[in-house]
């Protein structure tokens, strides 16, 4: 199972949830949205108009996920790169879509598993389910999951709830759908009696497990590299490489020790005061570390809790390097598909024992009717041999009776021979009158050959008129097809005019088209003119302000400027500047700024003509616009 089948389960579950009505189909708005949300959580860039582009030739009506396949192949998957973002995101996505529309718990009951448990739930059921849709699980799946569920929680499974309701029609006829799934578990007849903190822990587990890959976790001792001290960390084993944490909540990841072909694990004795040592070689470093006690390091080395019956002899790191080896990135997927040889395995044993029960039994029926047939045959025999008795008995009666019967027709045949010659003077008479007889009919012959010259000259003349029937037929058709052909001149005609009225309604589009454009930028033209003449009042009340502040200096300038004469007070600064007058002819620095402030109002004035007038040629192209149009 490769990384497009799982992402394809659960955005099949997406696509089935936006699918209200139940048509197969989904409209384009729902599917641009469902896109851009995986190509959010794949980490990819999202196209906006690939969709559009895609499905232009198609109508507006919604898609059907034959149709979307492609696109989705194209513009998503081809893009998606394994590594470069976390698969746990789709399905939350994906589940949260479906979950909205399918997933629909008792509310009131206190069985129900919470909304996270549920999703883990869900999760496990695509991983184990089978690669053909509507995704469902068979039973021997259900039943390796459950078992387990409550392994972890280390109880055993009541097979006879299980059995109760995998005897159901519509589970027997085409599996466990993952909605049914979910009610019964969250009908509590699995978990009849245990805290829903425990079930919550057992399910997290088997999830990080099979979903997850983690073939163990626990604590171990482990030697520093640099510093050759002790430390205790968390360890978590992949198929690809042996991670260790600072604590179990997996949030400080302190290392990953990559494994590959090259790696090996060794037993090592008791040493600097720990014991149940072993190493985990690779071509660069060696990995000391120490378990708790003899049953961890068993568990670690030979893993007899975890792994299944048939990996039991071999090492759990050596059975991920052996898995990185072959390829395999998952040990559960390497387990899945060869219980599903084994299914099939034993369904093609089955099928061979049915073959084999049907063989025999033709073979049964063949020989029972063999054995009828020969009973047949004596019965046919004894009622042959009665009826050779039977035959012979009346062959004689039949001989018997011939032989009086040639007697009788012996003397009949004496009587028939006088009468013959009786009757043979009879037939002379009626001869002669046979002959007179084919005279008359010799006369009659001649009569009716002369009645038949007269009918054939009949027929001459008839076919004469049928000639000239037939000319009058030619010209008629000669007219009927220069009437066709009149009649096609006309449907070209017709034909033509409809294209020329389809041309002036696209021109009629494209003016309508040119309209709208003119009317944006009249709008367009409208707000710039509003900014420039914010700006203008806003350079006003500058000019203004400055003005405000030119006088201010230049009666400042006059008041310094004015000397002082003899006996004379210099007036305080508080005093009154009434008496004093601005030299406006005289002073040269404030001829020049007056002039500059009225080149400025003056520009201000012209960028306020322009722009009014740049709005009116705008105004009369769009109303020229407007006329344009028929």
């Amino acid at each position: 199972m490769d990384l497009r089948a799982e992402l394809l389960k659960s955005i099949w579950y997406g696509f089935t949830a936006l699918d209200l009505e139940k048509s197969g189909k989904v409209s384009k708005s729902q599917l641009k949205v469902l896109s851009h949300n995986l190509c959010t959580v794949l980490c990819i860039p999202h196209d906006p108009v690939a969709l559009e582009e895609h499905f232009r030739d198609d109508d507006d009506g919604p898609v059907s996920s034959q149709g979307y396949m492609p696109y989705l192949n194209k513009y998503i998957l081809d893009k998606v790169e394994e590594g470069c973002f976390n698969k746990e995101n789709v399905d939350e996505l994906c589940w949260t879509l479906t979950a909205k529309k399918n997933y629909r718990p008792e509310k009131n009951s206190s069985t129900i598993l919470p909304e996270k448990d549920t999703f883990r739930l869900w999760c496990l059921f695509n991983f184990l389910s089978e690669d053909k849709y509507p995704l469902v699980m068979v039973p021997d799946e259900v039943e390796y999951l459950l078992k387990k569920i409550c392994m972890a929680m280390s109880i055993e499974l009541n097979c006879v709830e299980l059995e109760d309701f995998i005897s159901q029609d519509a589970v027997q006829q085409n599996g466990f759908n993952v909605w049914a799934f979910l009610e019964m578990m969250n009908s509590g007849k699995i978990t009849r009696g245990i805290e829903k903190s425990i079930v919550s822990m057992a399910i997290e587990e088997v999830y990080r497990e099979i979903v997850g890959d983690v073939l163990k976790e626990g604590y171990l001792w482990k030697k520093g590299q640099l510093r050759r001290n002790w430390k205790e960390r968390w360890f978590t084993l992949r198929p690809s490489n042996l991670a260790y944490y600072t604590g179990e909540d997996r949030r400080d990841c302190q290392g990953n020790i990559v494994l590959d072909g090259n790696c090996c694990v060794e037993v090592l004795l008791d040493r600097d005061g720990k014991r149940c040592m072993f190493c985990l070689k690779t071509l660069s470093k060696t990995y000391e570390m120490s378990a708790s006690d003899t049953k961890q390091r068993q568990e670690w080395t030979t893993g007899q809790r975890r792994l299944p019956v048939f990996l039991n002899q071999s090492q759990t790191i050596q059975t991920a390097i052996r898995l990185y080896v072959e390829g395999k990135t998952s040990l559960h997927k390497d387990l899945k598909l060869k219980r599903r040889e084994q299914r099939e395995q034993r369904e093609k044993r089955r099928q061979a024992k049915e073959e084999e029960l049907q063989r025999l039994r033709a073979l049964q029926e063949e020989r029972e009717r063999k054995l009828a047939e020969l009973e047949l045959l004596k019965e046919a025999q004894k009622q042959a041999q009665a009826l050779l008795e039977q035959d012979e008995q009346r062959r004689r009666q039949q001989h018997e009776q011939l032989q009086q019967a040639l007697e009788v027709q012996l003397r009949e045949a004496e009587e028939a021979r006088a009468s013959m010659q009786a009757e043979m003077a009879l037939k002379e008479e009626e001869a002669e009158r046979q002959k007179k007889r084919i005279h008359e009919l010799e006369e009659m012959q001649k009569r009716l050959e002369e009645a038949l010259q007269q009918e054939i000259k009949a027929r001459l003349d008839e076919e004469a008129f049928r000639y000239a029937q037939t000319g009058l037929l030619a010209d008629e058709e000669e007219k009927m097809k220069a009437l066709m052909s009149l009649q096609e001149e006309q449907e070209e005609y017709i034909l033509k005019t409809q294209r020329e009225k389809q041309e002036l309604r696209q021109e009629m589009e494209n003016k309508s088209r040119a309209l709208e454009e003119a009317q944006r930028q009249l709008e367009e033209v409208r707000a710039n003119r509003y900014r420039v003449d914010q700006d203008v009042v806003a350079a006003q009340r500058k000019l203004r302000q400055a003005s405000t502040n030119v006088k201010h200096w230049n009666v400042q300038m006059n008041r310094l400027m004015r000397p002082i004469g003899p006996g004379e007070k210099r007036p305080s600064i508080g005093g009154s500047f009434s008496s004093f007058h601005i030299p406006t002819q005289r002073d040269p620095g404030l001829r020049l700024r007056m002039r500059s402030e009225e080149q400025d109002e003056e520009s201000k004035e012209n960028v306020d003509s322009r722009a009014g007038l740049e709005g009116d040629k705008r105004l009369s192209h769009a109303s020229n616009g407007d006329m344009d149009i028929p």
